[in-house]
């Protein structure tokens, strides 16, 4: 069994670099979810809810005890940059072009640095943002309904259905 959470969960934001959409194809949104299913296998974090955008991705989760934020957030950005550069190197290398930065320990970089990171400290407002993540793709102009978007934890909060197969309710 996992170590107790200690801490309060996290909004967290991640923003293509130069809000680019290098998310769009399902494969890269595929990407970052296998890397959410790892770290909840590893007892990493707890996710609570999601949503990928082609230009940045929500998140709203728990560390487990013992892992540091800053610690989990790198790994989790630099297992899917890699696993989507692999994947570019391979299938469209044009598409790497824009990601090129002169940068002294990268080649490429697919994200903005310093990326939002916000402990949610009551109930309220963990409601209020998971509320402004499943409405995103409808802002985005991406869905009518935040149900009809496949890649965002909506579905749990309305059917109970944990179609990914790692998301946990945060009542639960």
């Amino acid at each position: 069994m996992a170590e107790i959470i200690t801490e309060y969960p996290h909004f967290y934001t991640a923003t293509n670099l130069y809000w680019k959409k290098l998310l769009e194809p399902d494969k890269y949104k595929d990407v970052i979810i296998d890397s959410m299913k790892f770290l909840v296998k590893e007892n990493r974090v707890v996710i609570y809810g999601f949503v990928i955008m082609p230009n940045h991705i929500h998140l709203l989760w728990h560390l487990r005890a013992g892992e540091i934020r800053e610690h989990v957030q790198r790994d989790f950005l630099k297992h899917t940059a890699q696993e989507i550069k692999s994947d570019m190197l391979i299938n469209n290398s044009d598409g790497l072009k824009p990601f090129l930065v002169n940068a002294k320990d990268r080649k490429y970089q697919f994200c903005e640095r310093n990326a939002l990171s916000v402990e949610i400290w009551s109930e309220k407002v963990l409601i209020q943002k998971l509320k402004y993540i499943h409405e995103n793709p409808v802002r985005f102009g991406l869905c009518t309904y935040p149900t009809d978007y496949k890649y965002s934890s909506a579905l749990l909060y309305k059917t109970g259905i944990d179609n990914w197969g790692f998301l946990t309710h945060f009542k639960d």
